[in-house]
């Protein structure tokens, strides 16, 4: 994490990434739901789990006036600025190993997470 000299606070790597494994993923998920191939990913934040904050994900037809947009491998990310907030840097990708299958957040603002993977705190 890089530091503003000005302020002298850490600055934010306000960025969302995703894997080809999980690009593909939700090119596979849309098809599969018939949802329209120009429709977002939305990642966001909730309270909730059993380490404070859950992660959501979902699909949106086009993204809200106060969201951040990102580009991934052909895929557009939606994100609200709050969620930003906690998800910054962070990097999705998919597993399908022998644990099981799903979304993976690799996220850099997560001090804490719980056993499953589904919820983390800050």
């Amino acid at each position: 994490m890089s530091t503003n000299t000005t302020l002298d606070r850490p600055v934010l790597n306000e960025s969302i990434e995703l894997t080809e494994k999980a690009a593909a993923e939700v090119v596979r998920l849309k098809a599969a739901n018939n949802i329209p191939a120009e429709h977002g990913l939305r990642l966001s934040v909730k309270g909730g789990g059993c380490s404070g904050l859950s992660y959501v994900l979902g699909f949106d037809e086009q993204a809200k006036n106060t969201d951040r947009v990102f580009e991934c491998l052909g895929v557009k990310v939606y994100i609200d600025q709050k969620s930003l907030f906690y998800l910054s840097g962070t990097v999705l990708d998919f597993s399908d190993g022998l644990n099981g299958k799903g979304f993976v957040f690799n996220n850099p603002q997560a001090a804490r997470t719980c056993g499953c993977g589904s919820s983390f705190g800050v």
